[in-house]
Formats: C-alpha cells, sequence, structure tokens
C-alpha cells in the first residue's frame, strides 16, 4: 500500500479542487425537483464545469459516461443520468462528483429530497448518515486509525436503525481520483491503519434503511439494494492535519 503524503501547498491546491466541488454540488441542488431528470441534473453540473475552467474527475474514469453519479431511492452509488430517469416528489437522490484543478482531485456527494413530501424515514436516513459523516471526520487526527473512523461511522449508522454497506468504501484521494488507502465506513477502534499528517481521505458513508446487501445491475455501474430499500451517500475530501480534520469540499 503506497500512502501518498500531501505537503500543506498541496492540500492547499486540494482546498481549491474541494472548494469547487461544493460550488458544482450547491448549483446542481438546485435543479432537484420534481419532474426534473437526472440528465438535466448532468447538464447543470456540465454547464457549471465549463464556467468554473475545471476538467470532471468521473467521465471516462474506466469508461463510465458523465460527470456526475445520479442514484435515486434504493440505487446506493454510480446511478448513470439519463433522460429517462424522472425524479418524483418523495423520491431522494444522491448526487457524487469530482473535478481536477491543477493535477488534483475533489471529490464529494450529498443526497437531497425531490420536492417538500419525503417519507418522515427517508428524511431521518438523510439526517443519519449525514451525522455518521460528521463523526467519522470528527474521528480523523494524526495518530487515530481508519478502524477509529468506521467505527464512529457505523456507531452512529446502527444506532439510528440503519445498516451501514460493506461493498463500497471510501478512498485516498490526491493527483489520483482514488488512492491508498480504502476507508471503510464500519470497524474496530484502535485497529487498521494509523493516519499521518498529510494523508488526504474521502469519507464517504453509503447507509441503507434496509439490509446492507447490494448489488451491481447489468450496466455496470449502478449499485442497488438487495431488498429495494432506499439508500443515502454523503462524502467529504478530509485532510489530516496536525489540528485534526480539516474539510476540503466545504
Amino acid at each position: 500500500m503506497a500512502i501518498v503524503i500531501k505537503t500543506p501547498q498541496e492540500v492547499e491546491k486540494m482546498r481549491r479542487a474541494g472548494a469547487v466541488v461544493r460550488e458544482v454540488l450547491e448549483y446542481v441542488r438546485g435543479f432537484v425537483k420534481p419532474g426534473a431528470t437526472t440528465m438535466d441534473l448532468e447538464g447543470a453540473a456540465v454547464r457549471k464545469m465549463e464556467e468554473l475552467g475545471v476538467k470532471p474527475a468521473f467521465k471516462g474514469y474506466h469508461g463510465y459516461p458523465c460527470v456526475l453519479c445520479t442514484s435515486v431511492n434504493s440505487e446506493v452509488v454510480h446511478g448513470i443520468p439519463s433522460a429517462k430517469r424522472v425524479l418524483r416528489e418523495g423520491d431522494i437522490v444522491s448526487i457524487d462528483t469530482g473535478v481536477v484543478l491543477d493535477g488534483y482531485y475533489g471529490d464529494s456527494a450529498i443526497t437531497v429530497p425531490v420536492g417538500e413530501k419525503i417519507a418522515p424515514r427517508a428524511q431521518r436516513l438523510l439526517d443519519v448518515t449525514r451525522t455518521s459523516l460528521e463523526s467519522g471526520i470528527q474521528a480523523v487526527r494524526p495518530g487515530a486509525t481508519l478502524g477509529d473512523i468506521g467505527a464512529a461511522v457505523q456507531q452512529v449508522v446502527e444506532a439510528g436503525g440503519f445498516s451501514v454497506v460493506r461493498e463500497f468504501v471510501g478512498h485516498g484521494i490526491g493527483t489520483s481520483l482514488h488512492e491508498d488507502p480504502q476507508v471503510p465506513n464500519f470497524g474496530r477502534r484502535g485497529q487498521g491503519l494509523k493516519l499521518r499528517e498529510g494523508m488526504v481521505l474521502c469519507i464517504e458513508p453509503m447507509v441503507n434503511s434496509g439490509s446492507p446487501d447490494v448489488q451491481v445491475l447489468e450496466d455496470g455501474w449502478t449499485a442497488v439494494t438487495q431488498d429495494g430499500s432506499l439508500s443515502a451517500h454523503f462524502e467529504h475530501t478530509v485532510a489530516v492535519t496536525s489540528d485534526g480534520a480539516v474539510v476540503l469540499t466545504e
């Protein structure tokens, strides 16, 4: 496992990339409404990236066709935008994207409700998943372990009555979209790789309202819950500093 330690100057470049990712996500969020398609969201993201002069991180990555992943309801991650996928009142949609700026990557995801009327359990899934990400970030500091992050996420999720996806995990990031180490959303405190100042990680809980089991559809990308339950996904790019975690995608 080759962990790439970033200099403060590199972290600063990644902060700029992260700020752009946040700007794109907030822009796209404004297009989430009943009657919109996931391809409408894709179009908004493409326009914003062009306006900001950045390259998309996802398009072309292992052949992926779009700049966004848009995963609706029981779709966990890697949902491909489509003009046929119409958002409806009460849906939830995960929007995951990344950019390359000055040779460095940023990566972040949000899950948002469609319309004003969302089922209480769906809203609770969003709240718990977001809180689990915050808990994972709070565990980040030099000398802590990957297990500390995973345990912090898992504890919040399971206390909320939900389940953590095991097949997909977070990752290191830098001049590549995916670097070592893998960052699971489950684990035991004190176990796993020790964090060092200069590491940059993507922490990204994927949380199901039912069973944790997932399957990948025939398109080779879209992962869905096996039992058809709802899934939510939140992600930040986080630097390990002497002061603890610094979120680069806020």
